[in-house]
Parts: structure tokens; C-alpha cells; sequence
């Protein structure tokens, strides 16, 4: 059993002494960025109350290019059943904003009433829960894809000095990439597990 211990044994290099080799510091700002991605997605897209800060986001198509909903309409919240998108400003875009937020994967159903698209808030079901706690595990594996993305360039930056540097060297920055790269995938299974928590009740 202990031997085992010691092969589980944290690394720890001194990122200074490396760091002719590979930045570990910005390897992990990286990794933390995607983990800050995966949490931003969860408080902003999935909630199992709909809010007027979901809708901000959403990517309407217009022939000037693409623009958040915020950019074009004013969201407002009428009341708990019903939110309102005004788009006063740019009326020409009313028809491409309605149907974004339709097919936003929000289960939203806007109607256009000239300028203005009403937005009841779909009532909470079962359904709706578990279709999120669905969403919310694609986005979680989304997010490790791009751990693993991460993981791999700092890997092959390392490799590129095995001429250079000792293999205990290289092995010992490639298990230290590898440990951060972990670390990161069990936050992200945590973030995952509250999330699932929250949505299901």
C-alpha cells in the first residue's frame, strides 16, 4: 500500500526553474479559464427559472452580422410569467429576434406584438429540470474537451525539449501537466454535481 501512496505522491515543480521550457503558470490560467467558461454558462443559461439576464446573450442573426439580443432590444421582466424584448430601436430586427429566442434551446415561445416581443416564462416541469441537467452535463463535457485541448499543447511544448532537458525532467513536467489538467476535470465534475443538484430539487 505504500508504494502506492508514493506513486499517487503530488508533483510539485518550481514553475521558475521550468520555465524556459514551458509557462506552467499560464498553462494553468488556461485550464482555469475554461473552468470560469463552465460556470459563467451554468449561472447565465441554465436556470430553471427563466430571467431576463438569459435572454441578454442570445445571438440574433441580422443582415449587419450577428448581435446579442441586449445590443438590439430592451429586456424587461413584466412580471414572473412574462418578460418583454422591445425593439423600438432596431424594428427591422423584430422578426430575426423573435426567432432566435425561439430556437435558443430555452423552451421559449415569443409573439410578436409590432415592436415588441412578449415572452411568457414556460412554467417549471419535470421535463424541463431534466432537460437541463442535460444541457448542463454537454457543457460539462464541452468544457473537459477543452481541458483536454489545453493539456495536450502544454504536452507537446514540453516534448519539444527532450533533447534538452533530462527524461525525469520531462516526465516530471508532462505528470505535473497531467495533475493540473485532473485537478481542474474533478472541479468541473463538482461545479456539475451542485448544478445537477440544483436543477433536479
Amino acid at each position: 500500500a505504500k508504494g502506492k501512496g508514493q506513486s499517487q505522491a503530488k508533483v510539485n515543480i518550481n514553475a521558475a526553474l521550468v520555465q524556459d521550457i514551458i509557462n506552467l503558470e499560464e498553462t494553468s490560467e488556461d485550464m482555469q479559464a475554461v473552468i470560469e467558461a463552465l460556470k459563467e454558462d451554468f449561472s447565465r443559461n441554465l436556470n430553471v427559472r427563466t430571467s431576463p439576464g438569459a435572454l441578454d446573450h442570445i445571438s440574433v442573426v441580422t443582415k449587419d452580422g450577428k448581435f446579442p439580443l441586449n445590443q438590439l432590444g430592451q429586456i424587461s421582466q413584466k412580471s414572473p410569467q412574462l418578460m418583454i424584448v422591445n425593439m423600438t430601436s432596431f424594428p427591422e430586427s423584430t422578426a430575426a429576434a423573435a426567432k432566435a429566442i425561439r430556437e435558443s434551446g430555452m423552451n421559449l415561445n415569443p409573439e410578436v406584438d409590432g415592436t415588441v416581443i412578449r415572452v411568457p416564462v414556460p412554467k417549471v416541469t419535470r421535463e424541463h429540470r431534466e432537460s437541463l441537467a442535460k444541457l448542463a452535463k454537454q457543457s460539462t463535457n464541452k468544457s473537459k474537451e477543452a481541458l483536454r485541448k489545453v493539456r495536450s499543447k502544454s504536452i507537446t511544448q514540453v516534448k519539444k525539449f527532450k533533447n534538452k532537458v533530462s527524461e525525469d525532467t520531462i516526465w516530471l513536467l508532462e505528470k505535473q501537466i497531467q495533475q493540473m489538467a485532473d485537478d481542474a476535470a474533478t472541479e468541473m465534475d463538482k461545479l456539475l454535481a451542485a448544478k445537477t443538484k440544483e436543477l433536479l430539487g
